[in-house]
């Protein structure tokens, strides 16, 4: 990790360490609501260990505790260098899970949402959020990713992005209008990578710890946890960002003490041998 900063955009410098809000309004996937009081909380101590990064959306939700809302109680009036992006594009299915899509004149309509909910004038960052729960590809993004560059246009929007998507979408979206950020789950997608690198784009994986399915390699993880005194989480977080100096980690939480081991794994500095035991 050679540096601990990234030009989000070519004009926002933020800590490649971040923080992600999809916990903070329930524990577990399929449980109750969290307290608004622990996601507040957690919130406030982010910001004073150096969080100047925050992943929400406006489908981040469970009952009447909203992500947004949070953010905006637990930190408004936000401070000087505070980054804030969002995503946009799922819709909710019948079963509340954001299943569904926006058609690009309803997009509008969710960022205007979000400007709302959050308290600001205009969003830092914008992801299209492609596809429902399945992984990407298949669909073409111009006409969407289009919408958003003309809420870009008129002053809403600072910086674009794209999230969920290959290879063929990012190129399309590229077509269309300058892309800061790519949001895809993480996985070994080197080519993606290598073109953000190339090109100064921020690579942001989602569910950098494991979830959704993708579970972390403990086996090799411990290893490098044990000899460094450190969490396999924490090992995780730190080869993530070692990959390559466009990668920006935004691990989620609503527990204060799994925030500040996160938060710790901005400091851990691992060897080239630590780095070839990881990759096997």
């Amino acid at each position: 990790m050679t540096t601990k900063t990234f030009p989000l955009g070519g004009d926002l410098t933020v800590n490649r360490l971040g923080f992600g809000a999809m916990r903070l309004p329930f524990r577990t996937l399929a449980g109750p609501p969290r307290a608004p009081e622990e996601g507040a909380a957690v919130l406030r101590r982010a910001v004073e260990l150096g969080v100047d990064h925050i992943d929400t959306a406006g489908f981040y939700n469970r009952g009447d505790v909203r992500a947004n809302e949070l953010i905006r109680a637990a930190l408004a009036p936000y401070p000087d260098g505070l980054v804030i992006a969002t995503k946009v594009g799922p819709l909710p299915g019948p079963d509340g899970m954001p299943s569904g899509q926006a058609s690009p004149g309803q997009l509008r309509g969710l960022v205007e949402a979000d400007l709302r909910a959050l308290g600001l004038d205009r969003l830092d960052l914008v992801y299209l959020r492609v596809g429902g729960m399945s992984g990407p590809g298949g669909e073409s993004v111009a006409e969407r990713f289009a919408a958003l560059a003309e809420l870009r246009e008129e002053g809403l929007i600072r910086h674009l992005g794209v999230s969920n998507v290959d290879a063929a979408q990012f190129a399309e979206a590229r077509a269309v209008a300058p892309v800061a950020a790519v949001q895809n789950q993480f996985a070994d997608d080197t080519g993606l990578l290598a073109e953000c690198e190339a090109a100064g784009i921020a690579y942001v994986p989602f569910f950098p710890l494991g979830g959704g399915g993708t579970p972390l390699d403990t086996a090799r993880l411990d290893r490098v946890a044990v000899r460094l005194g450190a969490t396999p989480q924490q090992v995780a977080l730190a080869a993530l960002l070692a990959r390559s100096p466009v990668t920006l980690a935004i691990p989620g939480t609503g527990d204060l003490r799994h925030l500040e081991e996160n938060a710790a794994a901005g400091d851990l500095e691992l060897s080239d041998a630590d780095l070839a035991d990881l990759e096997g």
